[in-house]
Order: structure tokens, then sequence, then C-alpha cells
């Protein structure tokens, strides 16, 4: 699939650290409850780390205790949606719509959002813009 925002495996590996590249390039998932974003309440935009897309609104962030930010509806049209079948699970990956990045994955298990969807989402993967600015 093309993406508005395309540049070469080497330099995705310039601009990002290799934390970063293994999450938002090789799908990984960084360890629970030690992402920057995990219970912060900042007011503001989550947008993508890899090409600064806004992605998700303050306002869809809630707690939901899995060990990663979790937000319950993203930005219009910002994320695409993949299935995905590894670690032998059927789960639902959700990337940057603009450049491909891995973000995390959605899950329909409730919690009781306006959505039922719980977007649990990678912090690395994100970059904070606070309303206050």
């Amino acid at each position: 699939m093309g993406y508005q925002v395309e540049k070469s495996d080497e330099q995705w590996r310039e601009e990002l650290t290799p934390e970063e590249y293994a999450v938002l390039r090789e799908a990984g998932t960084e360890r629970p409850f030690v992402g920057e974003y995990t219970d912060t309440e900042t007011k503001g935009v989550y947008s993508c780390k890899a090409c600064g897309t806004k992605l998700f609104e303050s306002d869809t962030k809630f707690h939901s205790g899995c060990g990663w930010p979790s937000f319950y509806q993203p930005v219009t049209d910002t994320v695409e949606y993949l299935e995905d079948t590894t670690l032998g699970m059927k789960r639902v990956e959700v990337r940057c719509a603009n450049c491909g990045s891995h973000l995390g994955h959605v899950f329909p298990d409730g919690y009781g959002t306006p959505t039922g969807d719980r977007y649990c989402i990678n912090s690395i993967a994100l970059t904070l813009e606070p309303a206050d600015r």
C-alpha cells in the first residue's frame, strides 16, 4: 500500500531511535506500564511519532489498566486497520494511515467507552502536543 509519507528503511533508521524503529516500523510492542503516556492526563493532541499526523484527542483517552495508553476513538481517517494473527491470536492492528507506522491494536472489549473500543497504543509511537501551548 502506498502512503503519503514514504521513506527508505535507511531513512527511518536515521530518524527514529532503535526502540522507536522496533515499534513503529517492525510492529514491536513496548513493555507495559513503562510508556511516557500510559497515565498522562494532559489535555492535547497525540500525533504519530514518525510523521506527525494527528491521531487521537486527549478527551478520548481513558485509564484501562492494560499498561499502555488507551483511547476509544481516533481522529477521523487517520488510522488504518490490518488483521494481525501473530502470537497465535486474531487481533486488529492499528497503523498510521499517513506513513504506515505500527501504533498498536484495537479491541472491542467495551470498558464502558462511547464506542465500546479500546485502542491500545504504544506510548513510544506517539508525541503529545499539550493544549496549553
